[in-house]
This record gives C-alpha cells, structure tokens and sequence, in this order.
C-alpha cells in the first residue's frame, strides 16, 4: 500500500511538502514553508504531526523557502535521513536557511522588545541559525539531472530539470510499478541564464502532482515584460524619482540584472543609479556564476567571450545595513532591486516606507504576490498600508509586469503535462483556489482525471 500526505500546497500556493509511506520506506518530497497570511503562516508554528525519526529521505526540488524553508524544523524534530537534490539546489538551499534563520532571530527579538515594554512574554524564532547550520549536514552527494537514484528495490527515482530556477527539478518515479510525477515548480520558458524545463520521460504516469500557480492565466511574453520594465525606469527616471522593484533573491534578481545589462549595453537605459540591495541576491549571483551546468547557449556563449552577465556600468552592489540605509538620501535616479519579493521583510521594506508616499517615485512588481502579503496588498489597491507599525500612503506609480515569472502559465503547463501522455490522475497543488479549478478543467479537458486535495488529506495511489 502507498499513501500520500498533503503537509501543504494543498487548497494554498506556499509550503510544499508530501509524505509518501510505502512498505519499505517513508520519504518526503519537499519541506518548504507556509508564507502569506497570519493564519496560514501560523502552520509553520503548529508543525510536526509525524514522527520525522521514521523520514528516510527527502527528495528536494529546489531551493525556494516554500519548498525548502522548513527543513531545519524537520532536523530539530528528529529526521537523521538523507536529502537529495542536485548540487546548485544545495548551494543555494544553505545561503536560502541561513537568510531565512537570521530573520527568524531578528524578527524574534524585534517582537520580544516590544513585548517587554508591554509586559508581554518573549517569543522564540522559529529556528535558529544553529538550526539551519545542523539541518545542511543531511544534503548527501548531490544528483545530476537524468541520474537513476534507487531509494530501495521497489523504489526509482530521476531528477529531470524542471527550468525554474537555478537547479530546480522535478521527479519522475516508479514505485511499486506506479508511474509517479512531482512536477515541483516548473519553470517559464525563454527566460534568461537558465533552460527551459524538460519534457517528461516518463510516458503515461499513473499520477501527477502538478503545481497550479498559474492555472487560471497566461503571462505576457518576456520580451514584450522587457520593454514594460524599460518604460517604468525611463518614466520614473523622467518624473524625477526613484523605482522600487521588490524581487526574490534567486533567479528574479539575476533575470532583472541581466535584462538591465542588456538595455546599458543598447544605450536604452538612462543614467540611473542601479542599487542590488539584497545579501542574499549577492550571494547567490555568487553561487549562478558556478553553476553553468544549468545555463542555456546563450548565457554560456557570454561567459565563454569572459562577460560577467549581470554587471554592467552604474550598478552598486550594497553588502552592508550602512550601504543601504544611505541609499534613502538618494531621491532621484535611483533603482533600488531589493528583497523580499513579497514585500514580507528584508530590506524592500525600507525602501518602501521612503518612496511609496511619494507620487514622483514607482514600484515595480515582477513576481507572484501571495494573499496576506504587503506586496498583494499594494497590487489590490489598499491604501493606505502598514510598515513597521506605520501608515503609509500609496502615492508612487504601482506597475505589474507578470511575464517575468519564474512559474509557467496555463498555456505552458497544460502542455507540459499533455507530453507526458496517458489519461492519469492529476494532484493540482500549490495554486490558490480559482487557479487550482481552473487547472482541474484544463487536465480534464485534455483527458485526464483532475483532483484538488485538501491540506493534511491522506489519499492510497
């Protein structure tokens, strides 16, 4: 007998992982965690409701914090097994959990002073960095794409790149003779750096755990999003004030960096000053230049011609709290790429309260914005918001360019499914609800068996 779990992603787009118990062996596909609303955050707090003793493996896709971000819980708690991914995921995946600790402890102390002051307990992160720095001793030696990972005699595994990010994969696998797909996140195509997603090898699957993030729309083309961006600096530029383009520190940053490359090289962008404002986006800019296994020939054949593709003229790369802090004096010319890309913390949120009120100033939204989170408040309309305690009105110029997602659409993930053949079932997870139904009608439109699960719903395959 097989089962699968939904520990999350299930009926919501963030905290994907699935618990599949098999006859000889218990194994976790992703253990990222919940963002977005208070509620639904508050998930990552009630966890565990297994024994993480008994996990065997964990297959990881990649390395975002709602795939990977709870790990070191799952390490706290217990789990001594091996976690499997290839070699980028696991390079970005330690600089993503030790970013993510960090916070954890500063926004720890953040509430627990205010907290004293009002005679309140403190309160206790999440995890802590020692955590995160225990939970990485488990990344065993790292897979490469279309390597055969054998997890027991009955159980077989492939990592196929699924061009999301950097390393991103999803899994195709036999157990017990079933045809199994966790499509992970599965990437937009003709992105910059990275290739497309593969196309699934294994032909009629008996079922398929595909992510819906998009479900229910069809993104701009990424050159059509280009010009987008280049219109909203040149107007910003023109109105005499700064653009904010809050960004997720993998794959987003350096998409953004290497289109803005593209436009200095042209001469199409005017002289601004260029802020990369996000450690993490640092580091991992760090981690993209080793990693040319994953790069597609047009990133390759820069770097073969010794071109640093996400440098060019005017581009200030801001390490240190000082260095960004000084970027607030800057009330003109400026383009301020910092995270987080929801808006839920890091340094974006400073820049924010500097320049949202100010109606000579833009924010640029390139990425999805999950419900509950300051970024979807802004998209939505609300006005005015909350930042750190204060209110802010929303005078600046909101834009949203939607044909930068890392995520396919609609189009694209039909598609993609529709190339692995057969009329099997398929899990729409990781979506939120109208983008969940709305790829339910699609799979089922194209013949196969379409099914939503509830979160924590156990089902037999």
């Amino acid at each position: 007998m097989i089962k699968v779990k939904f520990l999350g992603a299930a009926g919501t787009v963030t905290g994907s992982k699935y618990l599949v118990t098999t006859p000889e062996v218990k194994f976790l596909v992703d253990f990222g965690m919940f963002q977005g609303h208070r509620n639904v955050e508050q998930r990552n707090y009630d966890f565990i409701n297994f024994n993480a003793e008994d996990i065997d493996y964990l297959l990881l896709t990649h390395a975002h914090l709602d795939h990977c971000g709870m790990i070191p819980i799952l390490v706290k708690n217990g789990f001594r097994g091996k976690i499997i991914a290839t070699s980028a995921t696991y390079d970005l995946a330690n600089v993503v959990l030790l970013d993510s600790a960090n916070l954890q402890e500063e926004e720890a102390k953040t509430v627990s002073k205010k907290n004293e002051r009002r005679g309140l307990p403190v309160v206790e992160p999440l995890y802590t960095v020692e955590d995160a720095i225990q939970a990485v001793r488990y990344f065993i030696n790292p897979v490469k794409y279309g390597e055969e990972i054998r997890l027991s005699d009955n159980i077989r595994v492939v990592y196929r790149d699924a061009g999301h990010i950097l390393g991103s994969a999803f899994l195709e696998m036999e157990v017990y003779g079933k045809k199994i797909i966790f499509s992970g996140d599965l990437g937009n195509n003709k992105k910059p750096v990275i290739r497309d997603p593969e196309s699934p090898k294994l032909h009629d699957p008996d079922y398929v755990f595909l992510e819906s993030t998009y479900g229910d729309r069809r993104h701009k083309s990424v050159e059509s999003s280009k010009r987008e961006l280049l219109e909203a600096i040149v107007e910003t530029y023109r109105s005499g004030g700064n653009a904010v383009i809050p960004s997720f520190a993998i794959e987003r940053a350096q998409d953004i960096l290497y289109f803005l490359r593209e436009f200095s090289e042209s001469g199409e962008l005017p002289p601004v000053r260029v802020f990369l404002d996000s450690p993490m986006a640092i580091q991992s800019n760090g981690i993209f230049r080793l990693h040319k296994e994953c790069y597609d020939e047009q990133a390759l054949s820069l770097f073969k011609r010794h071109e640093d593709i996400f440098r060019f003229p005017g581009l200030t790369i801001t390490r240190s709290v000082q260095s960004s802090k000084e970027i607030n004096n800057i009330k003109s010319g400026a383009v301020i790429i910092a995270g987080s890309g929801m808006c839920t913390g890091g340094r974006v949120k400073h820049h924010l309260k500097h320049n949202l009120w100010r109606k000579e100033s833009s924010v640029i939204f390139i990425g999805y914005q999950a419900e509950g989170t300051l970024g979807r408040k802004i998209v939505e309309g609300e006005n005015p918001v909350e930042i750190y305690g204060e209110r802010i009105n929303v005078n600046a110029k909101i834009y949203t360019i939607g044909g930068f997602s890392a995520h396919a659409d609609r189009e694209e993930l039909l598609s993609w499914v529709k190339r692995a053949g057969g009329s099997g079932k398929v899990f729409n997870v990781h979506g939120e609800k109208q983008s969940l139904s709305a790829m339910k009608q699609g799979v089922e439109s194209e013949g196969f068996t379409g099914y939503i699960p509830s979160y924590m719903e156990e089902i037999e395959i």
